[in-house]
């Protein structure tokens, strides 16, 4: 039997090594440990990509790549025929179809194609606008209405100047006047200051007139403009729409739909359906193969602003992919979140280290939430609330991120949480965290790198000089727990989300994540994070109170 060109047979050594290994549940898209059948197929992946230089020069400024462990096998096989199908996210060496990759779910690139098309007229629209905006008679009569207003300002300031002179010499005149003499100059004197008013006026109308001429054309001409952008703001969106709505994706169950279906009729984010996971579940639907496990890995340099690091492998991501893999799933075997199952296994580990009656200090462990998520698990503050029924909380003042073990301060009433939040808020609680890192750091120092949220694929959070919080970390060496890691001592300034693990682990900062870390690093055990030491002020304002709490590791 033949099979397409991006079909790949695992060789007959992995398969026979793992023969006994081969999964019955399918990969949880969102976090999981690659099987080995998955590692296998990528390092043939980045053979093949090496291979070709075309595709190798791109590859090395940063490509996702997928694979997927398929079972081809039909009813008339005498035995399973396994084998792998490979993608990358979005276009390699500018192309959709590289024949050795799956198909693109839709190729929006297809000549003579409905998107080809109107994207060029959306670019003539483009370039309409742009000759609209720099031609040399918009930049003339702009620099004419601008010219002009400048004039007319300072023509009607000299005839103010003027009449404000001519008001000097008329007080002057009444001052030094007899009352005869007074009398005799001042129907004069009112003519003229009601002259002054009177011509003052016809000037400002008749630099009006003028104006609206020039402001007028200016108008005409952004007139058009607005309706040229309008016009292409219509067509993008009615093609980006007609784009989603091309994007037909199957389930296990043989069921089909658009993406524009599954974001409920709402534009999806940009790039949807182009990511790894989504193509590969599609070609393998389409060929009526059995999937058996999926990874997705980096390959080449990280982003500038995102943290990816060359060979590992990653989560699908959330925002594009997590809706769309929420129905093509439906209808296999999939493994059970592992994160739900540990978080509900760490609710029995909370330990509370100090309580009264306004506030309760925990040692919350690795694995745990801090807050409820869309999941049903039980989160810090779930637990704390059933210990303390009475209460009037808890409110949750500051967080740990899940994989976060250490110290945590839970308000029971409100004007407790708002007297901790102030402390925080004014930086005067001092937090320490000991972490291990991969790699080799000696001294101390700070870490200055602004971070926001990746819009595409939160939590992660990103470097951003533009859209970026300022973030500050000190950080000093504890120790070389073994070769190659070094325990530190982390002060965060700031508190923005994942600021410890991305100003360890960016190249910015000190280019050595912390173990454990599946976001920014390598996934193991644990993230081997803690928060150790915290020091803040009660909330009946008395009392310092300074709690010290070792990690595990």
């Amino acid at each position: 039997m033949s099979y397409p060109s991006y079909f790949h047979p695992l060789p007959a050594d992995i398969l026979q090594q793992y023969a006994q290994d081969i999964p019955h549940l399918f990969t949880f898209p969102f976090h999981y440990v690659p099987h080995p059948l998955c590692t296998a197929a990528a390092k043939l992946v980045r053979e093949q990509v090496k291979s070709h230089p075309e595709m190798l020069s791109e590859a090395e400024e940063g490509k996702m790549f997928g694979v997927l462990i398929v079972d081809v096998s039909t009813g008339k096989d005498a035995s399973r025929k396994i084998g792998f199908i490979a993608s990358y996210s979005a276009q390699l060496a500018g192309s959709y179809d590289w024949p050795w990759f799956v198909p693109p779910i839709f190729d929006i690139l297809k000549p003579g194609g409905h998107f080809v098309d109107e994207e060029h007229r959306i670019s003539l629209l483009s370039q309409r606008i742009l000759e609209m905006e720099t031609s040399a008679e918009f930049r003339l009569l702009k620099e004419t209405v601008n010219r002009f207003r400048e004039d007319s300002e300072k023509h009607l300031a000299d005839f103010r100047t003027q009449m404000a002179e001519a008001k000097r010499k008329r007080d002057a005149k009444r001052h030094n006047a007899t009352p005869e003499e007074l009398q005799e100059m001042l129907p004069s004197l009112i003519h003229e200051s009601q002259q002054q008013k009177a011509d003052y006026k016809r000037l400002q109308r008749k630099l009006a007139d003028e104006r609206k001429h020039y402001e007028e054309k200016m108008a005409e001409h952004d007139k058009e403009i607005t309706l040229l952008r309008r016009e292409r703001q219509k067509r993008s969106v009615a093609l980006q729409q007609w784009i989603f709505e091309q994007y037909v994706v199957n389930n296990a169950h043989g069921a089909s739909t658009t993406l524009m279906e599954i974001f409920n009729n709402s534009l999806p984010p940009s790039g949807a359906g182009e990511c790894c996971a989504p193509k590969l579940l599609q070609c393998a639907y389409r060929n009526h193969w059995r999937p058996l496990c999926m990874a997705e890995f980096w390959m080449g340099q990280s982003p500038k602003e995102e943290l990816r690091q060359d060979g590992h492998y990653y989560p699908a991501c959330r925002s594009k992919c997590r809706p769309i893999l929420h129905f093509m799933l439906q209808g296999l075997d999939v493994e059970p979140n592992p994160v739900l199952e540990r978080n509900r296994l760490m609710a029995n580990r909370l330990k509370v280290i100090y309580e009264d009656s306004d506030i309760v200090v925990v040692n919350k462990p690795s694995g745990m939430l801090s807050v409820p998520g869309n999941d049903e698990v039980p989160s810090v503050k779930d637990v704390v609330q059933k210990r303390f029924p009475h209460a009037k909380g808890p409110l949750i003042v500051h967080r740990l991120d899940m994989d976060t073990s250490g110290i945590m301060v839970v308000a029971l009433h409100i004007r407790a949480y708002h007297i901790l939040q102030r402390q925080f808020e004014s930086h005067k609680v001092l937090k320490r965290y000991e972490a291990i890192v991969a790699g080799d750091i000696r001294g101390e120092g700070d870490i200055d790198l602004p971070l926001a949220p990746n819009p595409h694929d939160r939590p992660r959070q990103m470097v951003s000089e533009t859209h970026g919080r300022d973030a500050l970390t000190h950080y000093q060496v504890a120790g070389h727990p073994k070769e190659g890691t070094t325990r530190l001592m982390l002060w965060p300034r700031t508190g923005r989300t994942h600021q410890l693990r991305v100003h360890c682990a960016h190249p910015q900062g000190l280019h050595c994540p912390i173990v454990g870390d599946a976001l920014y690093g390598t996934a193991s055990e644990r993230l081997m994070l803690h928060a150790a030491e915290i020091c803040f002020v009660h909330p009946d304002g008395k009392h310092r109170m300074h709690f010290v709490v070792p990690p595990e590791f």
